[in-house]
């Protein structure tokens, strides 16, 4: 039997990099999906596609910073395939500012904005039926830089944030039979890299040396560890904080090699 047979699924920024690869692992293993992007045109692509092919598929275009607007769509799409029992929180925006000192009142509150209250509306939007099902999953996609100091820092503020958030709802709902875990990715080779790799186009390549395992991720690497947290497999799992990062956040192999030259 297939791992998450007979459940429907809610992916926000479904249709590009971990989205897709998301949506793509779920349908293989049986769930129906609902495809949230604010890009209404590449939803209607992808699920006239995906339905051509025989897919239980659904859209819901909306951005997740407009409540009303996003719980309005999910509903509309639930109608068709019936009520959500997994929820992978993956939209979000790159940062906007390098450094505290380029970061603006109004970028710092757009970046919270986007990445940390657009998933609590996300959240915010099922969560009661989930509740009258007694059964749910939640997976956030978070990131290493809100693990330690990389950089855009707004953003990075917003991703540590959604680590207590997924805590408080792991917390809070677990007595409702609902878990809720958040998976924080290193560099992942996305679409979202297309305009500094035209700049600039070894610039993958130049960090590869962080990541022990000698390479940066590709969106099915993540959307591997977002299905086994939605399934039954992590079924006692809840409240985890997963780094999905090549070993990143292990420690420093080039940094420790270096101190050990200077100290020799």
């Amino acid at each position: 039997m297939k791992r998450l047979e007979g459940r429907v699924a809610l992916v926000t920024g479904g249709v590009g990099g971990v989205g897709a690869a998301v949506v793509k692992d779920f349908l293989a293993e049986g769930t129906a999906v609902i495809i949230s992007d604010i890009r209404a045109d590449k939803v209607d692509e992808a699920v006239a596609g995906l339905k051509a092919e025989g897919h239980a598929v659904a859209a819901a275009a909306a951005s997740i910073t407009d409540y009303d607007a996003f719980k309005s769509a999910v509903e509309a799409a639930t109608g068709e395939l019936g009520p959500v029992d997994i929820v992978v929180a993956n939209a979000f925006v790159g940062g906007t500012s390098p450094t505290l000192d380029k970061t603006t009142p109004e970028s710092f509150r757009q970046d919270v904005a986007d990445n940390l209250a657009g998933t609590f509306n996300t959240v915010r939007a099922v969560i009661d039926g989930m509740k009258a099902a007694r059964r749910g999953a939640i997976v956030v996609i978070g990131s290493v830089n809100g693990l330690t100091t990389l950089g855009q820092p707004a953003y990075s503020a917003a991703k540590a944030g959604l680590e207590s958030l997924t805590r408080t709802m792991a917390t809070e709902y677990g007595e409702h039979n609902i878990r809720a875990n958040i998976i924080c990715p290193g560099t992942v080779q996305t679409p979202a890299w297309d305009a500094r790799i035209a700049q600039k186009p070894d610039v993958l390549d130049g960090l590869t040396k962080w990541y022990p395992l000698g390479r940066v991720a590709t969106p099915g690497d993540i959307a591997k560890a977002v299905t086994f947290l939605a399934s039954d497999d992590a079924g006692f799992i809840s409240g985890v904080t997963l780094p999905v990062d090549g070993g990143l956040m292990a420690g420093n192999l080039q940094m420790a090699r270096e101190l050990t030259l200077e100290d020799r």
